[in-house]
């Protein structure tokens, strides 16, 4: 031990006969010791500065305050209903607060000993609740050990990834138990119910015509084609709307109103997802916040907090050094970037706004042409969709079910890179071409689904030659344009599993083998091993909860397909991380990735319910199939079932409902928010307080330590003179 080590030990174990000396350096008085303090000094020039709110810095920043009293304090008065534990206290501390807690339970009466003991074991069997749940999570152990070797940033996607197959499965379930089980506990007779057919319309016979296709019986590749693609056998199973052409379940007691299920199932699992998004998204919302009123402490952050402690891997702590010098590379480049713009002349910002006004015009050149050929494509596969199966071979016919497919996919493949190249020439910095490349991506992969959809809308609402009066669509080409919307989805949804069975397989696991046993070619350098981005993935399957979101109303069996496709993709991405992939060297930090996901999941969630509002709304229901049969479209349920309500319900119901609740409603709403807002404003004045004091306090530890080496200095010269 050094000899300042030594001398910085407490005197009274090694150093006894100089106590005196040490109560000789503090002989001033310590109200003159604490004035030379830095906090005390803010203090006193703000007194002068701002004298009416002396009290209020005073109180707050005092430095004659002892924090542990004031922990204490805040304890004694918290003790009867706050937990111990949450304190950092140590174990003498806590024990000494239970022991006060105990004596306490004395002095109160026996109703008040029962509440607080039943408070207690309440609180103790909920931990232990929670405990176990932990226990039983999915996937739990898989994604720990991703965690371990790969870091928190790869962990979050595999965490979001189990978020996705949790939702789907509740959204299945949902469906389940409001549409399916009615329908499969009457058709097999479990219970004493029938079904209630759905009574007859002043409808032209024209529009109730839906002939299904039973040619896959003919060819023996029929079958494949039929489970690709939703048609032949799979068309009128409960897979799809058009299966659930009935009005009701008539059980002993009521009558189960199917169509009325069926929407409200809708509606549950949007908002449902949409509360389960936000929900998550707070949390890491709060703390993107906290970070971003940080910039100040961007360095420090990085190199004194930045390690992610779960690695365990030497590759990946390597990986996480380059991570963190990349960080702090693209933190000098901000810099300097910014430096930059500040000394532009106006020339010079005149010719690279006019550069990047021409670059986006090309990105909304790139993104028109695939937009175009989505229709184009979606057109054509429509039109040709109903040619005789036998003037088609296999491979034609299965082209034509799927180019809208592979039109959508070929664009989120080419589109990317496009994207890569043009943001280059942006001049902006390295952080935000990253998050705008993303933006561009995002908008360009959902919003293919929107224009499929659209061209879809657009084609059954429109009769070509022929008036749709008589049926409200075109029933020529769409008898049940419902089951064909949910055939789309379908198709989309098994496509996209394909493409990732078939990159991993058939691009990913070659690659790996020729990077590691053809290493010494240069093209096999430049080309090098497949890196696991973060964004693309998640990306992906941001696109396949679209797809479920939008289809689950057209094909009420898609969730679970979803979940089961999710599945699949887990144990496919987790096996080519650990042998195919290498990590990105421009890692995510988790709470980031799990705001980002979260945030591009509810861009996803927002997409999918215009089309649905859309065709709920707008759309003519087919008169050939599906619950609603009887409507002019699938919303007139509500008003329907509303009319069957007492008198006053509706008047209560129409009262909700009208423009004289609305504009009082949207005024406390606007009142509540403006509330919160200034709530949150105030926050922000306390954190800056706290941030400022904790400032101030670290500045007082530091002056104190010098003043007590010079003490110690002091001290020391006097034992030498001595």
């Amino acid at each position: 031990m050094s000899e300042s080590s030594a001398s910085a030990l407490p005197p009274g174990r090694h150093q006894p006969e100089n106590l005196s000396l040490d109560s000789s350096c503090f002989s001033s008085p310590p109200v003159n010791f604490l004035q030379e303090l830095p906090s005390y000094r803010s203090i006193a020039r703000k007194r002068t500065t701002v004298p009416n709110r002396e009290k209020q810095s005073g109180t707050l920043l005092k430095p004659t305050d002892s924090h542990s009293s004031q922990l204490q304090g805040g304890i004694a008065e918290n003790l009867n209903s706050q937990s111990i534990r949450k304190y950092a206290l140590n174990i003498s501390e806590k024990r000494r607060l239970r022991n006060i807690q105990e004596t306490q339970m004395k002095y109160l009466s026996e109703w008040d000993q029962w509440k607080r003991y039943s408070s207690k074991s309440w609180k103790r069997f909920i931990g232990k609740a929670r405990e176990m749940a932990t226990h039983l999570e999915l996937w739990r152990k898989d994604i720990r050990s991703i965690e371990g070797k790969f870091g928190t940033g790869i962990q979050s996607y595999f965490s979001f990834l189990r978020f996705l197959v949790l939702l789907n499965l509740v959204i299945f379930l949902i469906i389940f138990m409001l549409v399916l089980l009615p329908v499969l506990l009457t058709k097999y007779n479990i219970t004493n119910s029938t079904f209630v057919l759905i009574p007859s319309k002043d409808t032209d016979v024209q529009c109730t015509v839906y002939p299904i296709s039973s040619s896959g019986l003919i060819y023996f590749y029929s079958y494949i084609i039929d489970l690709l693609s939703g048609t032949g056998f799979l068309e009128d199973t409960c897979l799809f709307y058009g299966h659930y052409t009935i009005d009701g379940v008539k059980f002993q007691n009521f009558t189960y109103d199917l169509p009325l299920a069926y929407l409200l199932s809708t509606i549950v699992y949007l908002s449902l997802s949409l509360l389960w998004i936000v929900k998550r998204s707070v949390e890491g919302f709060k703390i993107n916040l906290i970070r971003s009123e940080e910039h100040f402490q961007s360095y420090c952050n990085k190199i004194f907090a930045g390690w992610d402690f779960c690695i365990t891997s030497r590759s990946m702590a390597d990986l996480r050094h380059s991570s963190l010098r990349y960080e702090l590379r693209a933190d000098l480049e901000e810099e300097r970037i910014r430096q930059k713009i500040a000394e532009r002349t106006s020339e010079e910002t005149i010719r690279i706004y006019s550069l990047r006004l021409f670059l986006n015009c090309i990105v909304l050149a790139v993104l028109a042409a695939c937009f175009y050929a989505i229709y184009r494509a979606t057109i054509f596969s429509q039109e040709h969709m109903k040619k005789e199966i036998d003037k088609m071979v296999f491979g034609e016919n299965l082209l034509i079910l799927y180019l809208p497919s592979i039109v959508i996919t070929l664009a989120n493949f080419i589109t990317p890179m496009i994207f890569a190249k043009i943001i280059h020439y942006e001049d902006y910095s390295p952080g935000f071409e990253i998050r705008l490349t993303i933006l561009r991506c995002v908008f360009m992969r959902l919003a293919t689904i929107c224009v499929l959809v659209f061209t879809l809308g657009s084609k059954i609402t429109s009769c070509g030659n022929y008036s749709c009066e008589l049926c409200g669509y075109n029933q020529k080409l769409y008898p049940c344009w419902e089951t064909q919307v949910g055939q789309e989805m379908y198709k989309l949804m098994i496509f996209d599993l394909i493409i990732i069975l078939a990159v991993t397989l058939f691009v990913d696991f070659p690659r790996k083998l020729l990077v590691t046993y053809c290493s010494s070619w240069k093209l096999i350098q430049c080309w090098g091993q497949q890196e696991f981005a973060i964004p693309d993935n998640v990306l992906g399957i941001v696109y396949g909860q679209t797809i479920c979101w939008i289809g689950a109303f057209f094909s009420p069996l898609l969730p679970a397909i979803a979940t089961l496709k999710f599945i699949i993709i887990f144990y496919v991405k987790e096996t080519s991380l650990l042998y195919t992939c290498r990590p990105s060297p421009r890692q995510f930090r988790a709470s980031n990735s799990n705001f980002f996901f979260l945030l591009v999941l509810l861009i996803g969630l927002c997409l999918a319910i215009i089309p649905l509002t859309i065709s709920m709304a707008r759309i003519p229901s087919s008169k050939a199939c599906g619950p609603f049969t009887n409507f002019n479209t699938t919303w007139e349920v509500v008003p329907k079932t509303v009319s069957t309500f007492p008198s006053s319900l509706q008047s209560l119901v129409h009262g909700v409902t009208s423009e004289a609740f609305a504009v009082p409603f949207f005024m406390i709403i606007c009142l509540i928010m403006f509330y919160f807002i200034a709530l949150a404003g105030a926050h922000k004045r306390v954190v800056v307080q706290l941030r400022e004091q904790l400032s101030l306090e670290s500045r007082d530890k530091r002056y104190l330590i010098q003043k007590l080496t010079e003490a110690q200095r002091d001290m020391k010269n006097r034992l030498d003179w001595q």
